[in-house]
C-alpha cells in the first residue's frame, strides 16, 4: 500500500499528474486544491498518497497535506461519493470552507461546487458532520487553513480575491507574491500586484 510519495514531478495536468520516483512513473490523480500548489515540471514533489484498489484496477490519489487526505477518505466512505467525485469536492472548495459548511449544515454552500446537486450536499452534510473528529479544528489552523490563519493585509488581500472567483491556492500565491515585493505596500498597491501575479499564470 503506497502512503507516501516523494519524487520528480514529470508531467502535469489539471487533475492529473506524473511523479518519478527513482525512475518510475507514478500516475496519481489530484485535486485541483493540490495541483494549483505544484511547481513547474521537473522539481520536487512529496504526496500523501490514498491507494484505491478495486477489482480492476489500482488507482493512486495524492493531496499536498495530511487534511486533504483524511477528508477524501471520510467522503468516499459515503455511500453513493466515489473517488472521482471526492476530488471533484476538494477541488471546488477549500478544506476549511468543506468543514465549516459541514458543521453549519449549510447546503446551499455545498451545492455551489460544480456537480454536486442538492440531495448528494445534504447527503455529504449529514453523513461527513458524523465523521469530523473535534480535532480537525485544531488541524485546520495549525495547517493554515481555518478561519482567522491570514491576518491583516494578506487576510483582506485573499478575500478581494476569493471575492473576485480566483481559487484559494491560486490566490494565495499570488497574495504571497505581491506581499514580497514591497515592504509595507497599501491595499490598493498590493492587489494591482496580486492581480498582475495571476495574469502571468
Amino acid at each position: 500500500m503506497i502512503a507516501f510519495l516523494r519524487g520528480r514531478l514529470a508531467g502535469k495536468q489539471p487533475n492529473r499528474i506524473i511523479v518519478d520516483v527513482a525512475g518510475v512513473g507514478f500516475d496519481v490523480a489530484v485535486p485541483l486544491s493540490t495541483f494549483y500548489k505544484l511547481q513547474d515540471e521537473g522539481s520536487d514533489v512529496a504526496l500523501w498518497i490514498h491507494t484505491h484498489v478495486r477489482e480492476d484496477a489500482i488507482a493512486l490519489y495524492g493531496f499536498s497535506t495530511g487534511l486533504e487526505q483524511q477528508i477524501f477518505e471520510r467522503l468516499i466512505g459515503i455511500g453513493g461519493i466515489g473517488p472521482k467525485l471526492a476530488l471533484a469536492v476538494l477541488s471546488g472548495i477549500d478544506v476549511a470552507d468543506l468543514v465549516r459548511a459541514v458543521r453549519a449544515g449549510d447546503v446551499a454552500r455545498l451545492t455551489a461546487i460544480p456537480g454536486i446537486g442538492r440531495k448528494t450536499a445534504e447527503r455529504i452534510g449529514l453523513e461527513l458532520k458524523d465523521k469530523l473528529p473535534d480535532t480537525f479544528a485544531a488541524d485546520l489552523a495549525a495547517d493554515g487553513s481555518g478561519a482567522g490563519a491570514d491576518g491583516g493585509l494578506r487576510g483582506d488581500l485573499l478575500s478581494a480575491l476569493l471575492n473576485l472567483g480566483y481559487h484559494r491556492p491560486l490566490a494565495e500565491r499570488a497574495v504571497d507574491a505581491a506581499l514580497a515585493r514591497a515592504a509595507s505596500p497599501t491595499f490598493e498597491a498590493a492587489l494591482k500586484q496580486a492581480l498582475r501575479e495571476l495574469a502571468r499564470r
